[in-house]
């Protein structure tokens, strides 16, 4: 991360890093630290939840049932408000600032997850993707790169997609605008962005999806290790290229730019598209 940072502040780029409180729980105090250290250097520190990495105290500790486990499995509100509620305040402890956004572990959202943002006051979702729904990982979303608003006043914000049609016989699917970038999705310059235009429903705002690993390669055994630089120069290289197309702004700068009007999100989602029908609420009650 701090590589990231760094090579950012060349371009004059703050990350939005989403921080996952839940992953390493028994690592609580150092993952605050994390938190603090990319807040003290300016970046964008908003919440990302893995509640399923929650060890079973945790959840006895505060009187709730350990099931269901991800969080596209949710059947009450309630329980994503707390999830919500209890890491954005952890992190707004160190920050001082309001959690603006939210994005869920691997994509694992639904309806009563959007419902909760709006009644903790996160306005802003991070949560669409197309991919995410061929994965089995939600029920729904929008095909689409554009922000809209949910029918609850949730702002999401699109993960950037682009649509691969399938060989014959087979189905179609989705590639993620990535770093390091996807054979399928590359970000070039000029006459890139009018393939990308073309390809991708015209995104003239996108999301890059990165981690905290994006900089490393990965072993036999599944580990991520460093190598060399190359990843770094990758990346150093894929700013330069992205900055001269784009402005790259934080969450706060976007409800800002909204709320000035030179951000418009015309188009309203309805949420029940994304609701846990209640046969899949049965089979997931029955598995816990």
């Amino acid at each position: 991360m701090a590589e990231m940072c760094k090579i950012g502040d060349e371009f004059g780029v703050k990350h939005v890093f989403f921080t996952d409180l839940c992953g390493a729980y028994s690592r609580l105090d150092e993952l605050k630290e994390v938190v603090r250290w990319l807040d003290e250097q300016g970046q964008d520190v908003q919440l990302h939840t893995h509640p399923e990495y929650l060890p079973d105290s945790f959840w006895k500790e505060h009187g709730l049932s350990n099931r269901p486990q991800y969080m596209n499995q949710y059947t009450e509100q309630a329980r994503a408000e707390f999830v919500f509620q209890h890491f954005a305040d952890l992190m707004s402890g160190v920050t001082g600032k309001p959690v603006l956004a939210h994005r869920a572990g691997s994509f694992r959202w639904n309806a009563d997850t959007i419902r909760a943002l709006k009644a903790v006051g996160i306005p802003l979702s991070f949560n669409n993707s197309v991919c995410a729904v061929h994965n089995g990982q939600c029920i729904y979303s929008e095909p689409t790169n554009n922000p809209f608003i949910w029918s609850n006043g949730v702002i999401e914000v699109p993960m950037t997609e682009k649509r691969i049609l399938g060989k014959v016989g087979k189905p179609e699917w989705w590639a993620r605008l990535t770093y390091p970038e996807s054979s399928y999705f590359r970000f070039r310059p000029w006459w890139g962005q009018l393939l990308l235009n073309a390809l991708s429903g015209n995104p003239s705002f996108a999301v890059f999806l990165l981690h905290s690993w994006s900089l490393l390669f990965w072993d036999e055994n599944g580990l991520g290790e460093y190598r060399d630089d190359s990843r770094m120069e990758g990346y150093r290289k894929l700013l330069s290229r992205l900055t001269k197309d784009y402005d790259v702004i934080t969450s706060a700068e976007f409800l800002d730019l909204k709320a000035r009007g030179k951000i418009v999100v015309p188009d309203t989602v309805d949420l029940s598209l994304a609701e846990l029908q209640a046969e899949s609420k049965n089979n997931t009650q029955k598995k816990a």
